[in-house]
């Protein structure tokens, strides 16, 4: 067998061609295959090269404008979630960048004879918070129970800084005598919903405080269970209105508290 040896090869121009030198094949010119079968592996500094898919199973290649690599499957982007049941402050977790905001005002407080309160409004929102650091939390209280035709305390309203709010429910009798209170709405959300109302003298049965966006409220009582409602007023959702006392001689119970959530999104 001959063997030919040159160092370069050339078209009729003289321009475009390859060039050979110590075991290496230079291209001049643009290089255009049809079909291209590799023996062994491919390597170099181009950008356009594919980074080996070795150990790369369940991935898929990515780029950050300058290079290729391999980067994992993710189904979902949620990091983590916070509840504040009362005052607190919001900070951004690392890499952060959307929450999605629950703002629950706290339910008004109920009266004697069945007379109720009203649940606090409701907000919520999804937010971009790349160029917020921290947010001031507020939670609103649940209003007083009080005794036949006394007023209710009113809920207090819970908010996410300036962003959005929630107002806190009526108590009893606070806009009408021998009426359940008014619901509270809520604002700045890409959601607002108001607070069910209470029920009026003798309502319902017991007189069961409003429902707020996160459940009913305490259950109505009866004589021979004294304070019934009152005495466990904490078995309510969140912003319930309080639920008011059987007869004049029973006392209301107090309204829910609110709540604020904040599930924090990569």
């Amino acid at each position: 067998m001959s063997t030919l040896k040159v160092a370069s090869i050339r078209d009729l121009s003289g321009i475009g061609g390859f060039t050979l030198a110590s075991g290496n094949i230079t291209a001049n010119g643009t290089l255009t295959v049809s079909n291209l079968t590799v023996n062994g592996t491919m390597s170099g500094s181009s950008g356009q090269i594919v980074p080996s898919v070795s150990g790369q199973s369940g991935k898929f290649l990515t780029t950050n404008g300058s290079s290729m690599s391999w980067t994992s499957v993710s189904s979902e982007n949620i990091q983590s979630m916070q509840v504040w049941t009362g005052n607190g402050t919001w900070n951004r977790p690392s890499g952060v960048k959307y929450i999605h905001i629950r703002v629950q005002g706290g339910g008004g407080g109920a009266s004697g004879h069945g007379e109720s309160g009203a649940s606090g409004g409701y907000s919520e929102r999804v937010l971009n918070v790349v160029n917020i650091s921290s947010v001031g939390i507020t939670v609103g209280g649940g209003g007083g129970g009080t005794w036949y035709f006394g007023h209710g305390g009113d809920g207090g309203s819970s908010s996410f800084g300036p962003y959005l709010s929630a107002g806190g429910g009526h108590g009893a009798n606070r806009n009408n005598q021998h009426s359940g209170g008014l619901g509270r709405n809520g604002s700045g959300g890409d959601l607002n919903v108001w607070g069910g109302g209470g029920q009026s003298h003798h309502g319902g049965g017991g007189g069961v405080g409003g429902s707020s966006h996160f459940g009913g409220a305490v259950s109505g009582g009866w004589p021979n269970g004294g304070n019934f409602s009152h005495n466990h007023e904490d078995h309510a959702a969140y912003g319930a209105g309080g639920s008011g006392g059987h007869f004049h001689s029973f006392r209301g119970s107090n309204g829910k508290y609110g709540v604020v959530t904040v599930i924090n999104y990569k």
